[in-house]
């Protein structure tokens, strides 16, 4: 096994479940953006659908992804603070009209949004289920898109999904080990610095290895890459040094 990988599992080590989500929810923009989101939203039984619709269009975006679940998050907070959201992928058509972050293929996302109309109401009423089994709703998005289940958007949408019912429930439910690493160009840089492997196979294992499930590992990358670890020394003083190790390791 080479160094750097070593390296890298040594330092992952160092961290539990609990100082990642912590992560998670005070560092991560996107969960901070789905939190401002629920807060404002009137009817908030519409919120972790609006989160998977908007998850399966998150690609080929026009600006960094922390920006653009901004800029969802504000658009929906103010347009529908006071009114009832009656079509969850109507108003998504809307808001992909009027994005700025999201400019592209926009014919092919709104028919991917039109595949969700028939699931709409399983995934309506079923939330608590699909929270506590995010396999099957992994299932049910590859079906209804006919895509591989480890699409990146599909795999994208459970992590959301999962964050958006962490605020939603008030419980938490860590990700399943089985579902693999969403693979964006930020993961794929990351992957590059230790491995030619197929990244979602070394996220796989590494994930097993270190004991932390690869979306949660997604989270602790991704927004680490994106943004530093200066900010964290208040939030986890006793990962702080490990949380520099890692951002110079894949940086």
């Amino acid at each position: 096994m080479d160094n750097k990988i070593k390296e890298l599992i040594k330092i992952l080590k160092n961290f539990d479940l609990d100082s990642v989500k912590k992560i998670e929810e005070e560092f991560d923009e996107q969960y901070k953006a789905l939190k401002f989101l629920y807060s404002n939203l009137k009817n908030k039984k519409s919120f972790p659908l609006l989160v998977i619709l908007n998850a399966l269009v998150s690609y080929q975006l026009n600006t960094k992804g922390e920006n653009y679940w901004w800029e969802f998050a504000n658009y929906f907070s103010n347009r529908y603070k006071f009114e009832i959201i009656e079509d969850e992928i109507q108003v998504m058509k809307e808001f992909l009209n009027n994005s700025k972050g999201n400019k592209r293929f926009l014919s092919i996302k709104i028919k991917r949004l039109e595949k969700l109309r028939y699931y709409l109401d399983k995934i309506r009423n079923s939330y608590l289920f699909f929270y506590e089994n995010m396999i099957e709703l992994q299932k049910l998005l590859s079906k209804a898109l006919g895509q591989n289940k480890n699409s990146k958007t599909i795999v994208f949408a459970v992590k959301m999904f999962g964050y958006s019912m962490r605020i939603y429930s008030g419980k938490f439910v860590p990700y399943p080990f089985e579902i693999k690493i969403p693979l964006d160009s930020r993961i794929k840089r990351i992957t590059k610095k230790f491995t030619d492997e197929d990244p979602k196979k070394f996220w796989f294992k590494l994930s097993k290895e270190v004991n932390i499930p690869s979306l949660h590992l997604d989270a602790l990358l991704w927004t680490l890459y994106g943004s530093g670890f200066e900010n964290l020394k208040e939030l986890l003083p006793n990962f702080y040094y490990s949380l520099e190790e890692l951002y110079f390791l894949i940086k």
